[in-house]
């Protein structure tokens, strides 16, 4: 994963600015939304790796608001929760909701980014995970249809051995004829 889709969640028109200058300077893909409502209306339409939101906000949906709404629709984006009035009771409060991390404003931008590469990696690592779980599913089918099909050739040469025995024990037959037909018995 080479980069992440972002959006940005702010109801300050300077830090959603902000933070599209300093991330896409990072080769991010980042798109914003002035309040929670808009981010609601831009998460039910697309997929985000990231969204970056501000706890408090005006209009009816919080940063809390939005995290719920992402989880709901996109279980597998990543939520950091942004806020200038950071307690421990809110940091856990967002943690238990989902929250993947927890920013204080104004925002370390170093921070943001060591975070985000964090993510880029767990994200990458859970597709070679489930890329692995694949494979192993596919070589584990393979390896019980190799088995069966051992298993029947097993059988059918048990078979044959049977046969090759039984004719060889047979009494009053000319070697020969008996050595032949147990040759026959035994080829392919």
């Amino acid at each position: 994963m080479n980069t992440l889709k972002i959006l940005a969640v702010d109801d300050d028109p300077v830090t959603r600015k902000l933070i599209k200058i300093r991330l896409g300077k990072g080769n991010y893909q980042v798109t914003t939304a002035s309040d929670g409502v808009d981010a609601v209306r831009k998460i039910s339409e697309l997929y985000f790796d990231v969204v970056l939101t501000d706890l408090m906000m005006p209009g009816g949906i919080d940063g809390i608001g939005v995290l719920e709404a992402v989880k709901k629709r996109w279980n597998q984006t990543e939520v950091i929760l942004m806020t200038a009035f950071a307690t421990v009771e809110t940091a856990v409060k967002a943690m238990q909701a989902g929250a993947a991390d927890y920013l204080k404003k104004p925002i370390n931008f170093d921070e943001l980014i060591v975070r985000l590469n964090k993510i880029v990696t767990l994200k990458s690592l859970a597709k070679d995970a489930g890329d692995l779980r694949e494979a192993m599913d596919i070589t584990e089918k393979n390896a019980a249809s190799t088995i069966q099909d051992l298993e029947k050739s097993v059988f059918q040469l048990q078979d044959k051995l049977a046969l090759a025995r039984g004719i060889l024990s047979e009494k009053g037959i000319d070697s020969r004829r008996s050595i032949r037909r147990t040759l026959e018995v035994l080829s392919p």
